[in-house]
């Protein structure tokens, strides 16, 4: 019923889409649509073949199809079923012809590391900016085989209760476990809520030899002690050595930000295909964002493996819905400002494009915030649609490796390297400094070959080739704060 411009429209120009012709009854900018046939009001308007919305007003063919004609249909509940296996028997659409192997780190626990760093992490935002000094003096003499030394300061740890405490505890300890810590150094204060006792207390056994721990507040100087416990672990780290392991050791995360209209049509489908490939070598794909799969919740409730992991997923939409509206908020807030001024008219339509990022892989678990990925296939995360915060969700739950794909363009990054992939030319030609792949490239050149480029890439960057974020030392963690601060 819509179709995209995929390039500026001017009104009064004829248009030939699929062997028919529409003459545009108004400008149409790049990544927004319009009609192709008429709409009454209040019918069902359709992109990718699904509904995002309904009609406010009558639409004419050729006119601009948007926010000021289009409201979204969403609300709280939903009527969910479960798959009758149909979509679990769609085949992935994989790159692979043979077996693909990149360069990692092996750790103890099983896992795979794509980075061999030490991670220099705070109990609480008071010792913040200490871990920041530490990883920046510690990084001037590394040995050889240490990717790199990081801090990763935050605000939280204290004037915290409850729920909120925990999450900011697990996620650090979360991050502790995390395959590309060759080592880490944990820095308390003393008297904070998140002591360090607790966290250590969720690390498990086999990862301690990696830890190493100070109290600020204890130590007689925290900086010439803290260089110390560096040196030692990294020392340590510094004895791994990368080797060649298959595509399965890869824990992929999938991410969007700042979508644009070409989002669904180029970088998110893109993004699938990696899924995809990752999926069939027998890897784990962990997706998250759950506000921003609101619309399009059943296309992955069709793909999950059986009843339990069905249940969970329903469970945990119904669970985010209604902490949106317990604190007053109708739960289509969403897209935000740039999404619109980039085409989205819906958060249907933003969710529609969005878990196409998880491409056709079965979806084989259902984890909370701060959870570690475990399984094989397709993870569900508890974690919101902020990018700092779910971007940190899901280097905690264990991605080695992110996939970002943007529309209108940000420097932000993970702890892990975050591929930044343009869903437009305009946008990657502009910012090559954020950008690492320009998925607008498919419009011209098509899916297959792009595909295999960005496959190549993925291979490139776990076996170290550095990202974006990686050069230009973007980063950082961001907590999910759910509670009361004291």
């Amino acid at each position: 019923m819509v179709a995209v411009a995929l390039a500026p429209l001017t009104a009064g120009s004829d248009v030939d889409v699929g062997g028919a012709t529409v003459r545009l009854r108004q400008d149409i900018p790049s990544g927004h649509k319009f009609a192709l046939m008429p709409i009454a009001e209040g019918a069902t308007v359709l992109r990718y073949g699904f509904p995002f919305g309904q009609a406010t007003a009558a639409i004419a063919p050729g006119d601009h199809v948007h926010s000021h004609n289009v409201k979204t249909a969403l609300g709280l509940g939903g009527d969910y079923r479960f798959g009758t296996g149909e979509a679990l028997n769609e085949p992935l659409a994989s790159l692979l012809d043979g077996p693909r192997l990149f360069d990692g780190y092996r750790r103890v626990d099983g896992t795979v590391g794509t980075r061999n760093e030490i991670w220099v992490i705070p109990t609480v935002g008071c010792v913040g900016r200490t871990a920041e000094r530490l990883a920046a003096l510690a990084s001037v003499s590394l040995p050889d085989g240490v990717d790199g030394v990081l801090g990763l300061p935050h605000p939280y740890g204290c004037s915290q209760l409850g729920d909120d405490l925990d999450g900011t505890r697990r996620i650090l300890a979360a991050l502790a476990c995390h395959p590309n810590a060759g080592g880490v150094l944990l820095i308390g204060l003393g008297c904070e809520s998140n002591q360090l006792s607790a966290l250590l207390a969720l690390i498990p056994e086999e990862r301690r030899a990696r830890i190493r721990t100070m109290g600020a507040q204890e130590s007689a100087d925290e900086i010439e002690e803290g260089l110390a416990a560096i040196a030692e672990l990294a020392a340590i780290a510094g004895q791994d050595r990368r080797e060649p392991v298959p595509l399965s050791a890869l824990r992929l995360g999938v991410k969007c930000g700042g979508s644009d209209g070409l989002s669904g049509l180029t970088a998110n489908p893109l993004i699938g295909r990696m899924a995809d490939s990752v999926g069939e070598a027998g890897g784990s794909v962990v997706l998250t964002e759950i506000p921003e799969i609101f619309g399009a919740e059943q296309l992955l409730m069709d793909r999950c493996v059986d009843r339990e992991t069905f249940d969970a997923l329903v469970g945990l939409v119904h669970r985010f819905k209604q902490y949106f509206v317990d604190h007053g908020e109708p739960v289509s807030e969403n897209p935000s400002p740039g999404n619109i001024a980039g085409g989205i008219t819906t958060l249907e339509e933003k969710s529609l494009g969005a878990v196409q990022k998880g491409g056709h892989v079965p979806v084989t678990d259902v984890i909370p915030y701060a959870g570690r990925a475990s399984r094989r296939g397709l993870t569900v995360l508890e974690a919101p649609g902020n990018d700092a915060v779910s971007i940190t969700a899901l280097a905690a739950a264990g991605a080695t490796l992110t996939l970002f794909s943007t529309g209108r363009g940000t420097p932000l990054g993970s702890p892990v390297p975050t591929l930044k992939i343009a869903s437009n030319s305009a946008l990657a030609k502009a910012k090559p400094g954020w950008i690492d792949f320009d998925a607008g490239s498919v419009l011209d050149r098509g899916m297959d070959v792009v595909a295999q480029e960005l496959l190549d890439l993925v291979i490139a960057t776990a076996s170290g080739a550095q990202s974006c974020n990686e050069r230009n030392a973007e980063r950082s963690i961001a907590i999910w704060k759910s509670g009361v601060t004291l």
